[in-house]
């Protein structure tokens, strides 16, 4: 278009090439534990017959300027025990689920332990990092095992239809109503009274998520201590207290909420068979990609090859697409999904990506989303990858090196038009999802390949 009105001088010539792409399945230890959701359960992955296992710890934040009226004022409360101190009605931790992967009914078991002291903020947390080991837990402290089911079959076939719908959350409550004894050896006749008095006690230790999280409730542990079949990605965990005060002569009852959000640490902790993943990742006739902390793949670029011939000319499209493997395993389609997206990513860049909240470029890391109709994802023009390492090549052992790493992606509505989005973070999946991919050493499909489309100087 608008051929004859271009000088000779500005015309291109547009020739197409092809080249083999090579890959292999690389093993990682543990990914970076920062995401929207923690995640806590049990379940069997069919391709190792190995088990994983979530488990993590949520602080709980206070709002600055809500810090003067989190409970009542004091001369109002009506609860006190015995010894003529306020206590609180009863108190409970809910976890309120976003999703679960596996059977809602498994009965599963945990065990809820209170830290001794936060785990320490600016550093960062991977998948592998266990706050019980790293002595995080007060030995002498509330510690209690709870059983549940995602599925509350006591609550009213209403209840459960609109949880099922997704208009409520799916919840686990667990009650703190027992005797509760502080690190200083003073007892409560529960944990919620513990909170309160420490408020009216020492109100300076309630101004902020900082200042409770120190001196009052470090946070607790959530580890999965018996049960198989379900895997729960927690929206939110918070922290309840009920009780009650007068007001104009009227009782009222009432309660405060302490939620884990994301001011303040999540931590997610999964394990898993480190053998049977080796000889996953050792198998040469495809790779895989395994999420939480399993397997990548990575991608040799054919960079020299590419650009021979052709150091002068532009790169106009560069495409490669990664197939799915068609076969697939008993009860993979049920447990295991494969991952939504994926993040194409210089391999050596992989650690400063997701410790500096980076976003992708389209120049050393792109995103592609799963196309299930055509069992692929598709990265339609890596070109500015290709300079990319052109010009940095020989620098490192891996300069033409790229990791395929699934990721969860959060977008925002756009603000240029009502239906376009805007990708806001991209973190590890922590979700367990696991997919084949064609290739591999010993490939018995046809080649990986990237189409290339130069634009030639006349």
């Amino acid at each position: 278009m608008g051929n004859t009105l271009t000088s000779d001088v500005d015309k291109f010539t547009f020739v197409a090439d092809t080249f083999d792409v090579s890959t292999r399945s690389i093993i990682t230890d543990s990914v970076l534990a920062r995401s929207s959701y923690s995640y806590m359960g049990c379940i069997k992955d069919p391709e190792t017959g190995s088990y994983i296992i979530g488990d993590y710890m949520s602080q709980f934040s206070i709002l600055e300027d809500e810090s003067d009226d989190i409970f009542a004022k004091k001369d109002g409360i009506t609860g006190f025990g015995e010894d003529s101190a306020i206590i609180a009605d009863s108190c409970h931790i809910e976890i309120l689920l976003n999703g679960y992967m596996g059977d809602s009914l498994a009965a599963m078991k945990m065990n809820v332990a209170e830290l001794v002291k936060p785990v320490e903020e600016n550093r960062p947390y991977y998948t592998n990092f266990d706050p019980e080991t790293a002595g995080y837990i007060r030995e002498d402290g509330l510690r209690m095992n709870y059983v549940y089911s995602v599925a509350d079959l006591t609550k009213s076939d209403s209840i459960r239809n609109l949880r099922h719908s997704g208009s409520l959350y799916e919840t686990i409550t667990i009650p703190l109503n027992d005797k509760y004894t502080d690190k200083n050896g003073k007892t409560y006749n529960n944990y919620g009274s513990y909170l309160i008095r420490q408020y009216y006690d020492h109100p300076e230790y309630f101004k902020n998520s900082q200042t409770f999280i120190k001196n009052v409730c470090p946070g607790f542990y959530f580890k999965t201590t018996d049960g198989l079949g379900v895997m729960t990605e927690v929206e939110v965990t918070r922290l309840m207290v009920y009780y009650r005060y007068v007001n104009g002569g009227i009782t009222y009852s009432d309660k405060t909420l302490f939620n884990g959000t994301g001011e303040v640490l999540q931590t997610t902790h999964f394990t898993r068979d480190k053998k049977r993943i080796e000889r996953l990742a050792a198998e040469t006739e495809w790779t895989y990609l395994k999420a939480p902390d399993g397997i990548f793949t990575e991608v040799t670029l054919p960079i020299d090859d590419i650009k021979l011939g052709h150091e002068n000319d532009t790169l106009a499209t560069a495409k490669i697409v990664f197939r799915s493997m068609n076969e697939l395993n008993d009860l993979s389609d049920i447990v295991l999904q494969e991952p939504e997206n994926l993040l194409l990513l210089e391999r050596d860049s992989i650690d400063a990506f997701f410790l500096h909240r980076n976003l992708p470029t389209n120049i050393n890391s792109y995103l592609a989303t799963y196309n299930s109709s055509k069992n692929s994802y598709t990265f339609n023009n890596i070109s500015g990858l290709i300079n990319h390492m052109y010009a940095n090549r020989g620098r490192s052992e891996n300069w033409n090196k790229a990791v395929l790493i699934p990721v969860q992606v959060t977008r925002t509505a756009s603000s240029t038009s009502s239906t376009a989005t805007t990708v806001a973070s991209v973190s590890n999946e922590m979700r367990v999802t696991s997919v084949r991919l064609v290739g591999g050493k010993d490939n018995r499909h046809e080649p990986v390949q990237i189409s290339i489309i130069y634009n030639v100087n006349q």
